[in-house]
């Protein structure tokens, strides 16, 4: 069963991973959660795949599928899309996993400018691609 849209233990949990993540890293993450939130109202907040090398497990935002999971690397807090090369990208956000027949991700790096309307778009068009599967 999913939680629903307003499960306050994922919350929390995402809430516990942004304030554990250091410096700017937390910070971009917490960004992109707002920007993942504002595209869409019904966006599922999740946390999966917890194990021993990440107890907290891993922010992951869905609707009718994943949209988007997020992961903070060494050097970058990177959003990756399991269906994004069927999401259409006018901006060229995505700049890895660029290889892939199905996956594509953004890597934000500390200097990076997250553009808003940009990102919204992806976010509403992974939506539109989970709910055409159904």
């Amino acid at each position: 069963m999913s939680p629903s849209p307003k499960d306050p233990s994922a919350s929390k949990q995402i809430d516990a991973i942004i304030k554990k993540t250091d410096g700017w890293r937390g910070k971009k993450l917490a960004q992109l959660r707002a920007v993942i939130k504002k595209a869409d109202p019904a966006v599922v907040e999740e946390v999966k795949w917890k194990k021993p090398s990440k107890p907290e497990g891993v922010p992951v935002w869905s609707q009718d599928g994943n949209i988007c999971i997020a992961d903070t690397l060494k050097n970058a807090v990177r959003l990756t899309f399991p269906y994004g090369a069927k999401v259409k990208d006018p901006k060229k956000l995505f700049n890895t996993r660029l290889d892939s027949k199905t996956v594509r991700a953004i890597d934000f790096f500390e200097d990076s400018t997250v553009e808003n309307a940009a990102l919204v778009a992806l976010i509403r068009g992974a939506v539109k691609v989970n709910q055409a599967k159904l």
